[in-house]
Formats: C-alpha cells, sequence, structure tokens
C-alpha cells in the first residue's frame, strides 16, 4: 500500500466539487488527492509551492558551492589588477 504524505486527503471527485475550498482549508498544507484510494497528486497551495522552490533553489546552490569548494585545489590564482 502507497502511504499518503498528507494529513488532509480527498477523492478526486470531492475535489472537483469545491477546489478553492478544499486549499483553503489546509491552511497551506499539502492535501493527497486519492483515486482508487491511492495517492495520484497532490495539491499545495502557490505560497506554499513558491517556498517549496524557493527552498530547493537554496539547496541547489548549496550543493554548487560545495561542488567548487572541493574544485578550489585546481584554480589558478589570478589578481584583480590581472582582470
Amino acid at each position: 500500500m502507497q502511504r499518503v504524505l498528507a494529513s488532509l486527503s480527498v477523492s478526486v471527485s470531492e475535489l472537483k466539487k469545491n477546489p478553492s475550498a478544499l486549499v483553503e482549508q489546509s491552511n497551506g498544507a499539502p492535501i493527497a488527492v486519492l483515486n482508487h484510494n491511492k495517492p495520484a497528486a497532490y495539491l499545495i497551495p502557490a505560497a506554499t509551492y513558491e517556498a517549496l522552490m524557493e527552498r530547493l533553489e537554496d539547496y541547489e546552490l548549496g550543493q554548487l558551492v560545495e561542488q567548487r569548494r572541493d574544485e578550489k585545489s585546481q584554480a589558478i590564482a589570478v589578481s584583480v589588477d590581472e582582470l
């Protein structure tokens, strides 16, 4: 059985009735949309999605910093005047 990763869940037919009310009721938390009692999708408010994307971007930038930090030994020293 597939795990539901949300505290609120609705069926596809319930979602069709009033999606705006469901999003408002969730208070920013994800809503699991179930099809035959299995998660088919997760619905989140736009503000929550935007916050998630910002966190993901920060994480990816952090990974890039770590990768480049590991490559520091291969760097060539250059003074500002040479640029």
